[in-house]
């Protein structure tokens, strides 16, 4: 804390800092690779566990299905994936990487969150403990508690609204 400057600011100063981090991550990884985050997250899972559902994508993103469809959307007109029905049963539809998809995946810079778990995995158990209780206080102090999020560091692409505006 610094000198003659109110404890609660301080902490807003840190809070503010923490979204910058994330903010500028996302700017990093779209300049690098044209992708947002929660992209390369679906990217990554379709490679991880191959020819699959949105519902499973969905799960192991932590994102709405809706949420994936459109982002699948995206990267289905960008050729980086490509839709398949199930050979087993038509009414299955599952994503899978194309030859672009996996190329563009080889050209991301690792996410914040990653070198943060790596950090955080590091900690004794207590200050793991503490951090999160911790967070969450704040999170309950800003009217956050509630709010749904995936566990990773990225501020939320625009939606068709706001581009609209």
């Amino acid at each position: 804390m610094t000198d003659n400057v109110p404890c609660w600011q301080d902490v807003l100063i840190e809070l503010r800092k923490i979204i910058r981090a994330t903010d500028l991550q996302s700017k990093r990884i779209v300049k690098s690779c044209g992708l947002t985050i929660p992209q390369v997250m679906v990217l990554r899972a379709i490679k991880g566990l191959g020819d699959v559902t949105v519902k499973r994508i969905s799960d192991d993103v932590s994102l709405s299905q809706a949420t994936v469809t459109t982002i699948m959307n995206r990267l289905e007109e960008r050729q980086l994936v490509e839709r398949i029905r199930s050979n087993t049963d038509r009414r299955i539809v599952n994503a899978r990487l194309t030859m672009n998809g996996n190329q563009v995946l080889q050209t991301v810079p690792p996410l914040l969150h990653e070198s943060f778990i790596h950090q955080f995995e590091n900690l004794e158990n207590l200050q793991q403990q503490h951090i999160f209780s911790t967070l969450q206080q704040v999170a309950g102090m800003m009217d956050a508690a509630s709010l749904d999020a995936a566990p990773l560091l990225d501020i939320a692409a625009p939606s068709h609204e706001s581009e609209r505006k």
